[in-house]
């Protein structure tokens, strides 16, 4: 893993009419552009659907989702 993937980059989103900020590492965020990409969506209508399904922290859910669907493949 390089450095760059260890990056952590915060970025901020509207969810349900509100900003929040999320803060990941890059490599999470570029997982979540590809996998949104393959599902036909966008980023942020990705991180929607797993906020929306989520039971603990946001950052910690879109994590574990990259995770999952890395594992699947």
């Amino acid at each position: 893993m390089t450095e760059a993937a260890d990056k952590i980059k915060k970025r901020s989103i509207t969810i349900a009419g509100h900003r929040t900020s999320i803060t990941l590492e890059d490599i999470f965020w570029d997982a979540l552009k590809d996998i949104a990409k393959a599902k036909g969506l966008s980023r942020q209508q990705i991180i929607i659907e797993i906020d929306e399904a989520r039971t603990g922290s946001l950052s910690s859910a879109l994590r574990v989702y990259a995770l999952r669907e890395a594992l699947r493949d």
